[in-house]
């Protein structure tokens, strides 16, 4: 009897405990839940993206643009083009030829190719308007050289500022000023300037 008792309460007494770890196991389940159901930072939420048309474009981007310099057939003289990398995009022609011209008025001669534009001419301004382009060169433009050397300077600001449109009619200022009579020699621009004005009535 006594031993029936006592198996009596060690059954209860496991009964107990068990009862008691599905409670606590129960109530751990419970609270993992709520916590992940009210943080504040959902669980493996993939990062937002960088959307590529919201970024900035960096400036400065290279392009290609043509230059002018005079080659020697070895009978005469022949303008012949030079492709240059300038950081200028071709959507504003005005930076994009004054950049041009940038890199024409430092042109070194290389053997085949040569410039006659006096060293320490600098361009001024470039202005685009509709067919026409407008180019003001500093006063070292109009020093040196004879009638050959002025004739293929004039020819390579008009092939160089007419390398975006071929067509278009060139302006040449010196200081603001437009340019009649170019040197000692008087060599007279017919303005405005084309390339086939240019080949019709200048010699090189």
């Amino acid at each position: 009897m006594r031993e029936q008792q006592r198996n009596n309460r060690i059954s209860s007494g496991v009964i107990a405990a068990v009862s008691a770890a599905v409670v606590a196991v129960s109530g751990g389940v419970a609270w993992i839940t709520w916590q992940a159901n009210n943080t504040n930072t959902p669980v493996n939420t993939p990062k937002e993206r960088i959307n590529p048309s919201n970024s900035q474009t960096l400036p400065g981007s290279e392009q290609t643009a043509e230059i002018y310099l005079l080659k020697d057939t070895g009978t005469n003289f022949q303008l012949v083009p030079l492709p240059v990398k300038v950081s200028a995009s071709k959507d504003n022609p005005n930076q994009f030829l004054q950049a041009a011209f940038n890199s024409l008025l430092t042109a070194k001669n290389d053997g085949d190719t040569s410039s006659t534009i006096p060293s320490g001419t600098k361009v001024l301004d470039v202005k685009v308007e509709n067919d026409s382009v407008r180019v003001n060169l500093s006063e070292e433009f109009t020093s040196g050289g004879g009638s050959a050397s002025m004739t293929g300077r004039v020819g390579q600001v008009v092939y160089t500022a007419t390398s975006l449109n071929p067509n278009a009619k060139v302006y040449i200022d010196v200081n603001g000023k437009q340019l009649d009579v170019l040197g000692g020699e008087g060599l007279e621009l017919d303005q405005p300037l084309t390339r086939d004005s240019f080949s019709k009535n200048y010699q090189l």
